[in-house]
């Protein structure tokens, strides 16, 4: 048996998830590997060969014989090879692609450091108020933009796309980060239309579900094993 074209190297984060909402959204067989924080595998020589800075995910495209990282990157990269959600007509492209860095250089870092200074760093002895209201208000924020774009259509550029798809794990993981989304009902009216396809349901337990992300479990257990597994990045940092 043939193997194919894509293989995937993820975890269960945020990022992680990006690239196994497209492959099932767009039922394209792959090749899983699940990269084992806690055993530092995405920092041994074979991985860092396919991905230098060390980070999930990343893949391997077997017809082109070239790995490829950084979430947004592999999106675009899949959308291409398969023609799939992300618009041939050059504006809702242009607005596609926007979103989508819009999302890379935004959204996911400054909820990223909300989440990492309340869910890593404080419970490991370094609890910073200020680093934590700077980034929950901007989070905060950044989910207001998002609104305003919700308000008049509904996903972020027409149809359903990869801009969606990148943005959707991080924005709806706000209880994570604890960032408010009261009053912000066109984004929650768009956490709604996605919560309700099958295949993004399905993308979120592979390599491994993880409810307390969206609020769908009790964080407390959660907490205590998520904190412990980057221990060892505080006390680097």
């Amino acid at each position: 048996m043939s193997q194919p074209d894509i293989h995937l190297y993820t975890a269960a984060t945020m990022n992680g998830y990006k690239p196994v909402i497209f492959l099932e959204e767009a039922q394209v067989p792959y090749e899983l590997t699940f990269v084992d924080f806690a055993k530092q595998e995405q920092k041994h020589p074979d991985y860092l060969k396919l991905n230098p800075n060390g980070k999930i995910p990343t893949i391997i495209d077997r017809a082109e014989d070239r790995a490829i990282f950084e979430s947004g990157a592999i999106l675009w990269h899949l959308a291409e090879k398969y023609g799939r959600f992300l618009a041939d007509d050059p504006v809702a492209r242009s607005e596609t692609l926007q979103w989508l860095f819009f999302q890379v250089g935004h959204i996911g870092p400054m909820l990223g450091q909300a989440m990492y200074f309340q869910r890593i760093a404080a419970p490991n002895g370094h609890d910073e108020p200020f680093s934590i209201k700077r980034y929950v208000d901007e989070s905060r924020r950044l989910l207001e933009v998002l609104d305003t774009r919700l308000a008049d259509r509904p996903y972020l550029v027409g149809d359903y796309s990869i801009a969606d798809m990148a943005t959707y794990p991080w924005a709806r993981a706000f209880v994570w980060a604890n960032v408010s989304v009261d009053g912000l009902d066109n984004l929650q009216a768009w956490f709604d239309r996605i919560d309700a396809r099958p295949m993004v349901q399905k993308a979120l337990t592979i390599p491994k579900a993880q409810p307390a992300f969206w609020g769908q479990a009790d964080v407390g257990d959660f907490l205590k094993e998520n904190a412990a597994r980057f221990a060892a990045d505080v006390k680097r940092s």
